[in-house]
């Protein structure tokens, strides 16, 4: 898949700029705070609907304006889609897709995919496990896009679930509460199901191109492990197996939550382990080697997705080539080649070698605004 163009309207710090990509390499050259990420963030935007960033839709839009949008062409083997997502500071986002109006998310999601690698995702390994569930649930939209809906509809019980513990926090519960609470936990245990299933599905793939990637990355002298550790045994992971260990194990903490008023159980405490020799990553080695593993994760993505949909889908590369040193920064450029559109931002030209920059289309990014360069720079 080739992303042709992506025009943004008001989306952070850009007011009406439109960029056409004429190369499979694009590198955004610029100062930092200057608008590079937040085109990178707007094409993930189109992917997954979803901030790499966690931001909220009113952040997006600029200052003093009422809505953004985003409008991107792409090229795909069979056709060629115009995808827009329009964000209101004080409302419902809405998406088209060759301008009408989609009114299920999921029919938007999978149209364009692209992974994103930032400097932010080296917290993957050294973070808390809410980063590693968020990555991972990324991942899944793009290689499932009902997988949305399924999440959607989880953390919707999970909020409504959590506002009536907090309600009934440290008293007896009524008949008519307990009976209220039941239909909480059957709807939590069939919707949190849908999601343990998918995880584990999706894990069992990336593991094994994921280890491979670190073997190659690390010459073979370290072993990579990944591990999903749900908060709700799997048992043979058939549905209704998982579905009355997940109501068993709310029996087993009731009292523990309505103390504190929150649920304890489900796809929301879930954990990917990473783990290299034998040892948690995030306890492991040095920087050096957390950034093989998240390259190694990295990599593994862009294989999958690119199993799963039949085409490759988009690197973008935000920042992170300083991030990695020079073997690393190789290996992970040699892999890209032209198999996969990049976009790569960047505040200096010195990481790339001659080759690399001449089959590169160069733009320069400064307070909003991207233009070519000067040839007499």
């Amino acid at each position: 898949m080739f992303l042709k163009s992506i025009h943004l309207r008001q989306f952070r710090n850009y007011q009406d700029q439109k960029v056409e990509f004429t190369a499979a390499k694009t590198i955004l050259v610029g100062n930092n705070a200057q608008g590079k990420s937040n085109l990178l963030e707007a094409v993930e935007l189109l992917a997954t609907l979803r901030s790499h960033r966690m931001a909220r839709d009113r952040d997006l839009v600029q200052e003093g304006e009422a809505i953004a949008q985003i409008n991107a062409s792409l090229e795909r083997k069979s056709s060629i889609s115009d995808l827009t997502l329009t964000l209101r500071r004080n409302g419902r986002r809405t998406v088209a897709l060759n301008s009408e109006i989609v009114r299920r998310q999921m029919d938007f999601l999978g149209v364009l995919n692209a992974v994103e690698f930032s400097s932010l995702d080296l917290d993957l390994v050294r973070g808390g496990p809410e980063g590693r569930r968020s990555w991972l649930d990324t991942l899944l939209i793009q290689l499932e896009p009902v997988y949305a809906h399924i999440l959607q509809q989880y953390n919707q019980v999970l909020r409504q679930r959590n506002a009536f513990l907090k309600q009934t926090q440290d008293s007896a519960l009524s008949s008519q509460q307990s009976e209220q609470l039941a239909v909480w936990d059957a709807q939590l245990a069939t919707n949190g199901t849908r999601v343990i299933r998918r995880r584990e599905r999706a894990l069992q793939r990336l593991a094994p191109i994921a280890t491979n990637w670190h073997a190659s990355i690390s010459g073979s002298t370290e072993e990579l492990q990944i591990k999903y550790a749900p908060n709700v045994p799997l048992g043979e992971n058939y549905p209704q197996e998982v579905q009355q260990a997940f109501l068993e194990k709310i029996q087993q903490r009731a009292i523990a939550e309505l103390r504190q008023g929150t649920t304890l159980v489900g796809p929301h405490r879930d954990e990917v382990e990473l783990i290299i020799n034998q040892t948690p990553a995030r306890q492991y080695g040095s920087q050096g080697q957390q950034r093989t593993l998240v390259l190694a994760l990295k990599l593994a993505e862009l294989q999958l997705i690119e199993e799963v949909v039949g085409e490759p889908p988009l690197l973008l590369l935000d920042d992170v080539l300083a991030e990695l040193d020079l073997y690393r920064q190789n290996q992970l450029l040699d892999t890209i080649q032209d198999r996969f559109q990049t976009i790569i931002t960047t505040t200096h030209l010195g990481s790339f070698d001659s080759q690399w920059l001449n089959s590169s289309q160069i733009l320069l990014v400064k307070a909003g605004e991207i233009s070519l360069p000067n040839p007499l720079d």
